[in-house]
């Protein structure tokens, strides 16, 4: 069971953008940094463990050798104090009325995915010290714009597959990282955007514009299980690695807990609700666990201007 904690004020509402929330925990120094996009700026905000809001900072949008905002990636240090490498994005193939923009990041080792309206996902390679972050690969295996992309570390395993791509279409891509990424494998879409996707154990659990949070086996791409988890499109999903437990938030204001497991037996998933959570009259766009073992988590909505905390009973 779960109970509402002390919510954090938002200077502005989070967008109406699938996934906009995204949570940092810095245990050594007893802080949690959580990021929202509101129109063209980005929200950080810093809190303690109870909710009390240290620090705020907006970041905007900043133009650069004359281009226009809105076709710039740019990164931060995590508290978003300084820039550190930005890269225009070229809209040289979207039309009059093709919005451009980039979705979807993800970082793998010392690499940053960032997935574009195109269908392209920018590979840069970040170094261990220093600013000097390059442009190493563009991944071109989408034809309709990235919608998400996840990763978990492959830990060793030189046929683990770390990296997956989502797209409006539903198309599944599945990598393996390095100097070049190898695509693995491709789960084909059934007419539904997949808006939200999150790898844990070599297991994709994927959320649908339907509803559905579908079940993947990462090496080959078979669904293990389907669960009609929503009324609504589905705008987050999220996982706590220590304990297999993933969050699913929709449009239709509810937010669930599943416990994932594998049978002893042969291996499949196994699926157990744990708990659902209701935000009255609330259109629901992003959601996160706040720690590693599912204990809190924390979601925002359209149009509220605080982020709204949880923790377990």
């Amino acid at each position: 069971m779960f109970r509402r904690e002390r919510s954090i004020p938002l200077r502005g509402s989070a967008a109406a953008l699938c996934n906009n929330l995204s949570v940092l925990q810095l245990p050594a120094r007893n802080l949690t940094h959580f990021g929202v996009v509101h129109g063209p700026s980005a929200q950080l905000l810093s809190a303690a463990p109870e909710g009390v809001p240290l620090a705020q900072r907006q970041l905007h949008a900043k133009e650069g050798a004359g281009v226009s905002p809105p076709l710039v990636t740019q990164m931060y240090e995590s508290d978003g104090s300084v820039m550190v490498y930005w890269h225009a994005l070229d809209a040289g193939d979207a039309s009059l009325v093709q919005a451009a923009f980039a979705r979807g990041i993800a970082a793998s080792g010392h690499y940053v995915c960032v997935g574009t309206w195109s269908g392209q996902v920018l590979v840069f390679d970040i170094p261990t010290k220093g600013p000097n972050i390059v442009l190493s690969e563009e991944l071109a295996r989408h034809q309709t714009p990235i919608s998400d992309i996840a990763t978990e570390p492959a830990q060793g395993q030189d046929c683990m597959a770390d990296t997956v791509t989502a797209d409006d279409s539903g198309l599944l891509c599945v990598w393996r990282s390095g100097p070049k990424f190898k695509l693995l494998t491709q789960i084909p879409g059934f007419g539904v955007p997949c808006s939200s996707v999150q790898l844990w154990q070599g297991t994709i659990a994927a959320g649908y514009g339907n509803g559905q949070v579908r079940l993947y086996e990462a090496s080959t791409g078979t669904v293990h299980v389907q669960i009609d988890a929503h009324a609504r499109a589905i705008c987050a999903l999220d996982l706590a690695p220590e304990v297999g437990k993933l969050l699913s938030a929709a449009e239709d204001t509810f937010v669930h807990i599943w416990k994932l497991s594998r049978s002893p037996e042969d291996g499949y998933i196994e699926v157990e609700h744990c708990h659902g959570e209701c935000v009255p009259d609330t259109q629901l766009c992003g959601a996160r666990f706040c720690d590693p073992s599912g204990s809190s988590f924390a979601v925002t909505g359209y149009d509220v201007a605080e982020i709204l905390r949880f923790s377990s009973i």
